[in-house]
């Protein structure tokens, strides 16, 4: 399995790039790791924002640390981003995602994604506001991958999240979002699965497996997210704790699905309240767990 650490792990904890790659590269014994927002926020003033992010990166790239890419975290997945209801808010989605492009271009790094948001209650549940937001998100995509390559990055990624008022959520809904964008786009768009949403059992019922997101859009799968979960909610818990996305079972999917360079990023959010001490030893045996399934 091709491992790396989304850095979801740190936020709060291990601040300012020599810090945290030395808890990377050296008490976890990581190379590639995806950055996050929630280091980083975009919204920051662009000079003070690119200053800090540059220090994270440098030091990364000294300590032989590669960023595959920047992603969305908690603070940005609060917005409903392009599918918000108001024009308005739909502009400073799109805003917020060029900014965290410019960001990462800043640090020398090649994509960036982030889900693509969510309708209101109110539209979620009107078939004709939905698709005519919907629509508005695909010229939005399309702009921003214009502006993504005008600043020297390669692809953009999109995440799929475990919400019907959500888009998109289903693999039908992922398979509809790529082909649509699917030669309209300056560069890529691509999909990165997170398998706790993926197995989502509440709303995907017998749907809720990898196999299934395979079938319907395997091809268009860059990377994806992996986390420990019981399918009943996106606990995002580290492998250390029994559920349903055992080492074993994401080994055999490896093996199975004959992946060679789509990167299973662990993605373990803890809650803030946990010591520093716990969360550096759960990580360390989480990784051992993983690494050892091969």
């Amino acid at each position: 399995m091709k491992l790396g650490l989304n850095l979801s792990f740190a936020i709060k904890r291990w601040l300012g790039g020599g810090q945290l790659a030395n808890v990377v590269k050296h008490e976890l014994g990581m190379d590639l790791v995806q950055f996050t927002w929630d280091l980083v926020d975009p919204w920051w003033p662009a000079a003070a924002r690119d200053a800090v992010a540059r220090e994270y990166a440098d030091a990364f790239r000294a300590a032989g640390i590669t960023i595959e890419s920047t992603f969305g975290g908690l603070a940005s997945y609060t917005y409903n981003h392009f599918l918000a209801p108001t024009e308005t808010l739909r502009d400073l989605g799109k805003e917020h995602f060029m900014r965290a492009i410019d960001m990462t271009a800043e640090m020398g790094v090649p994509a960036a994604g982030m889900p693509l948001g969510s309708y209101s209650a109110q539209d979620a549940l009107d078939p004709g506001r939905r698709e005519d937001i919907y629509q508005r998100a695909l010229q939005s995509l399309v702009d921003v991958s214009r502006h993504a390559k005008s600043r020297g990055l390669s692809t953009l990624l999109i995440e799929p999240v475990p919400l019907t008022t959500e888009f998109p959520s289903s693999a039908r809904d992922a398979l509809r979002l790529m082909t649509d964008l699917d030669g309209a786009t300056d560069i890529p768009v691509r999909l990165l699965v997170d398998w706790g949403h993926a197995l989502f059992k509440p709303i995907f019922g017998e749907d809720a497996n990898m196999e299934h997101w395979i079938k319907q859009c395997g091809n268009y799968i860059s990377a994806y997210h992996i986390q420990q979960t019981d399918g009943l909610l996106d606990r995002h818990w580290s492998f250390t704790q029994p559920g349903i996305v055992t080492p074993q079972r994401l080994s055999a999917f490896w093996r199975d699905q004959r992946l060679t360079h789509q990167t299973y990023l662990l993605e373990i959010i803890y809650p803030f309240e946990q010591t520093d001490e716990f969360v550096l030893r759960d990580m360390q045996e989480g990784i051992k767990l993983l690494q050892s399934a091969g």
